[in-house]
Order: C-alpha cells, then structure tokens, then sequence
C-alpha cells in the first residue's frame, strides 16, 4: 500500500523570519491523520532567513536529525559542540537525559533550507550524543544513519535507517523492503516515480505491505528514504 502526502496538504506556517511546512501533526499544527508514522514522529522543512534562527532551547528522549540542503546552519549545544551544517551533511543529536541546543543562519544576505526530523527513541534517558558526517555521494541510495552504525552511518537510538539519495541524472533503483518494515519516502527537489506513483517537490508517501520499489528517478532529484 503506498499513500501519498501532497506538498501542499502538509501544514504550513509563516512566521517571518522562518517559512515551516510540517508532515506531521507539530506546534500549533494539529491533524489527528497525520500524528506519526511508525517511529518517524517529525518531518518539518523549513527556511530560514539570513541573520535569524532558534535561540537556546531544550529536547530530550528523541532522535533528531537535521539535513541541511542549502545555505548554512550554525550549532551549539550543552555538550560542547559547536559547528555549521552545510549542504549534503547530515547531523543527529541523540537527546535522551536531556540537551540544549541553538540553531542560526548567520548568512545575512542568503536563507538555509533544511529538513529537521525527530525520531521517537527505542531507550529512554539515555546519555546525549551528538553527530555529524558529510554524505556527498551522487547518483545511489547512501546510508546516512542507522540504529546499528553500519557502513559508516550516523547511529542512533532506534532501529531506523535513513538514506540519502541526491542524483544528476535519471536513474531506476529497486529497494527491497524487508517484511513488517515501513517506508516513508520524503522528496526534497525533481520527481520520482515509486511503484507507479508520482512524486513532486515536498511531496510525501507511506509504504506498507510492498516487498519491491521501483524508484524512477528523474534527474536533478533530492529525497531522504526512510525505513522503520
């Protein structure tokens, strides 16, 4: 079964300095249909003006995971990291007993586009651990994070994977899904073709209960690939 989430049926808010569409239910956004799916509890895409961002604010016991697509994002947090998330890196901040972070774009003439994803944990209070890797392979599916570390993946607290998929040319991939897995497909930019259903910029789908995927993908594609 796959379902489509259209770009523009997620929910949206323009606040200003930050333009936000959330896929699930986030904030002041709420929609009974669209709480979770599996594990997978946030997907916001935002857009971040130049010299603006989020002053210090606290999580715990998620999985949150930032992929910045362009422009820059500038982190720090209580443990002591401080760094800038740019374009085809993946960052990932295990929250667990608790965490401080902020997040800017100190590029005042230019925005940052991310995705920002919160993850529920499979442990609970668990010490707080940040990550970050540059993922800047084309053209294939690459494993950016997962719960085990595998293959040079960020690892987290959950049985989750997410791969990246960034491509310059048209491209046919088929994904096995294992049995009682669940896939969430969120495109960034291009189109995609999943199993017959088309995909366009910001759209969504849910996969349950399909064993083959037959990805068509066009050129100049950006998605995320996640499977729970």
């Amino acid at each position: 079964m796959i379902k489509l989430r259209k770009s523009n049926d997620r929910g949206f808010f323009n606040h200003g300095w930050l333009k936000s569409f959330h896929t699930f239910s986030f904030a002041n956004y709420y929609d009974p249909a669209h709480m979770h799916f599996g594990n997978l509890r946030v997907i916001n895409e935002d857009e971040i003006d130049g010299g603006t961002g989020f002053g210090k604010h606290p999580h715990d016991n998620m999985e949150i995971i930032t992929y910045v697509t362009s422009g820059a994002l500038s982190h720090q947090d209580s443990m002591n990291n401080s760094s800038t998330i740019f374009p085809g890196e993946v960052q990932i901040m295990s929250a667990g007993t608790g965490v401080f972070h902020s997040e800017f774009n100190h590029e005042k003439n230019s925005k940052t586009h991310l995705l920002q994803i919160w993850i529920l944990p499979k442990e609970k209070n668990i010490a707080p651990r940040y990550g970050q890797k540059s993922f800047s392979k084309e053209n294939e599916l690459v494993l950016a994070v997962s719960g085990s570390g595998r293959d040079g993946s960020l690892q987290i607290n959950q049985d989750a994977e997410i791969f990246v998929g960034k491509f310059s040319q048209e491209k046919t991939i088929n994904f096995s899904a294992k049995k009682n897995r669940k896939i969430w497909i969120q495109l960034i930019s291009g189109n995609i073709d999943v199993n017959g259903n088309k995909l366009e910029k910001g759209d969504g789908c849910a996969i349950q209960n399909e064993e083959n995927l037959d990805l068509k993908i066009s050129a100049k594609s950006e998605f995320l690939l996640f499977d729970l």
